[in-house]
């Protein structure tokens, strides 16, 4: 299939599986005789395996790790666990930083009037010139 068509059944846009190419996470892909790209149902399963680990927040170098894995055959499921417990504990520290931001944000908009006057709690926070968050 053309660069097209694995976009379409992969969910990925051709501009990033070029930039994937690019980066080596997935094959440099077979040419035709009018040289267009050409990829097969192994690059397509490559592609899905990235779509979907980016669906979950793995950051690029995570999918590298997670794509060895997957090709090795051999390997301990234990490591698979680890890199996916470590994204976890990364994506818990998120969501508490935005939490934070929604607890300080709505405080923000409490403390705003909303109305026709000109002073603003939430532009007073943002330039530093009032301690309200």
């Amino acid at each position: 299939m053309n660069i097209g068509d694995a976009a379409k059944a992969s969910g990925v846009s051709a501009k990033m599986i070029r930039h994937y190419e690019s980066i080596g996470l997935l094959p440099q892909a077979g040419r035709s005789d009018a040289g267009y790209r050409q990829y097969g149902d192994k690059d397509l399963r490559t592609l899905l395996f990235i779509r979907r680990s980016r669906d979950l927040g793995f950051s690029l170098d995570e999918i590298r790790g997670l794509l060895e894995l997957w090709q090795d055959r051999a390997r301990p499921s234990r490591e698979v666990k680890a890199l996916a417990q470590q994204h976890l504990a990364f994506l818990d520290r998120k969501l508490e930083e935005i939490q934070s931001m929604k607890q300080a944000l709505a405080h923000l908009v409490s403390c705003c009037h909303g109305d026709e006057r000109p002073d603003c709690p939430i532009l007073e926070s943002l330039s530093g010139e009032s301690s309200s968050v």
